[in-house]
């Protein structure tokens, strides 16, 4: 068994349309009792109910438009087109507040003939009261639980004819028995009142949408952001739009050597915990901020620098000398690059790091060729053959002077290990030999990143 749950755009149309429909009802029913009653507040009530009406007509066109998927005319969505119909309600409002002053100030001028009123009349009348209170709570209710700002902006408005079809009872039933037909205009002026204060509350709501007034606080995003258990610092938190459509921004501090995936993953996290906080959602936008460290990090700055250009490093050493601090590092650039083109990239990284790093009063680079990347496209049975391939390659570099030997390369956990044995003279010491197979170690892992383990054998040479 298949349920298909509607969206919640396709409930609020549905409850437009019941509204529609008992309204135009109301309106036909109170202004034909009204033509035969001779009774001008009743067709002028009867009026007025078509207001309501023709506010569900404007609330559904703008509920299908608000629905339209984002274009490249409205990047954000169309969901503005709701806010203006709310605030065109508003409008609805206060041209109902005319209406009834107008009329108090014609029954003031003694204009107008008395009422015939008989028990249909106020059948009739009641009748339409019923309809209108069930209308009001239905849309109100609807419009909380569906936290639509157009269904709660058009309760506030049928809330309003119930309001005038109060005060026309009342006005027939003092007609009726005492004749005092004033008491008609002083309720019409203290529903005035009331209609502009709900026509006020309308505009306030749509208005500061409008003007991008924040629907959750920064101190409680920030709250609902630190609840992830990743992230440290919020810098900035933002938010726009209305409570069933709000649009979020997140500035978040992270470490300067964090990695795309991470942040990825960080950014995911937050938008999760958001999404269960706010109910709807309609976008998030995080953004990262590098944290500043009291004392740089040169090995990342150079990598970061070389990037941007294209290039890699390694083996970055930061010395002193009389004139202040110096950078060395050895730069890899395209093997098939001529000599003049990498001098003149190199030349505008050195460039890039002074700038970036002023202390450093000396940048030193070491040109060398990158290792291939035609590991990265061999099949799996071949890589460790190419690793051990490019391994010697990269040694022999390097210390063309030393016999590289005995090369295996073997999958492991999280990557391959590689083992090795290198000839070394006999009369060299412990320390220096190990520092050599050290030295390589690092060497090989700086390149080869997919190396887990390095395990180098020294040895001397054959007696």
């Amino acid at each position: 068994m298949t349920v298909t749950i509607s969206s919640p755009r396709t409930q609020v149309r549905r409850v437009l349309l019941i509204t529609l429909i008992l309204n135009v009802l109301v309106a036909i029913s109170k202004i034909v009792i009204g033509l035969i009653s001779g009774a001008l507040a009743i067709t002028a009530d009867g009026f007025h109910s078509l207001v309501d009406g023709s506010s569900n007509v404007v609330a559904l066109v703008a509920n299908r438009l608000a629905d339209r998927p984002p274009d490249d005319d409205h990047p954000y969505g169309h969901r503005r087109f709701e806010t203006i119909a709310a605030l065109g309600i508003g409008a609805f409002l206060l041209l109902t507040a005319w209406e009834i002053v107008s009329s108090a100030l014609e029954r003031l001028q003694g204009g107008g003939e008395p009422p015939t009123l008989t028990p249909l009349t106020f059948i009739v009348m009641i009748a339409t009261l019923v309809v209108n209170i069930f209308v009001n709570r239905y849309e109100a209710a609807e419009g909380r639980r569906l936290k639509s700002e157009l269904l709660i902006a058009d309760a506030a408005h049928t809330g309003t004819d119930i309001l005038v079809t109060l005060s026309v009872l009342a006005s027939m039933v003092i007609i009726t028995l005492l004749g005092w037909y004033w008491i008609d205009i002083v309720t019409a002026l203290v529903i005035v009142v009331l209609i502009v204060r709900a026509a006020w509350q309308v505009l306030r709501q749509t208005g500061s949408v409008l003007v991008d007034t924040a629907p959750y606080s920064a101190e409680q995003l920030t709250q609902w952001v630190k609840e992830v258990p990743s992230v440290q610092q919020v810098t900035r938190a933002r938010s726009r739009g209305p409570m069933d459509a709000a649009q979020i921004d997140i500035d978040v501090q992270v470490t300067p050597d964090i990695t795309a995936a991470h942040t990825a993953a960080i950014s995911d996290a937050i938008r999760e915990k958001l999404a269960q906080r706010v109910s709807g959602l309609a976008e998030v936008e995080v953004h990262f901020v590098p944290i500043e460290a009291p004392e740089p990090d040169y090995a990342l700055a150079a990598r970061a620098s070389a990037d941007a250009l294209g290039l890699a490093t390694h083996e970055v050493r930061l010395r002193e000398s009389d004139e202040g601090k110096v950078l060395e590092l050895h730069v890899e650039v395209p093997p098939e690059q001529t000599l003049g083109a990498a001098h003149e990239q190199v030349t505008q990284l050195e460039r890039s790091l002074q700038e970036r790093l002023p202390e450093v009063v000396e940048v030193v680079t070491h040109i060398e060729p990158a290792i291939s990347s035609e590991l990265l496209a061999a099949p799996p049975d071949q890589q460790s053959s190419l690793i051990g391939e490019q391994a010697h390659r990269l040694l022999c570099q390097h210390y063309p002077d030393i016999d590289w030997h005995h090369i295996e390369v073997y999958p492991s956990a999280n990557g391959y290990t590689l083992t090795m044995h290198v000839t070394l003279p006999s009369q060299i010491t412990v320390d220096a030999a190990h520092r050599i197979a050290e030295h390589a170690e690092t060497l090989l892992q700086s390149h080869l990143t997919m190396l887990e383990r390095v395990t180098i054998h020294t040895e001397p040479p054959d007696p």
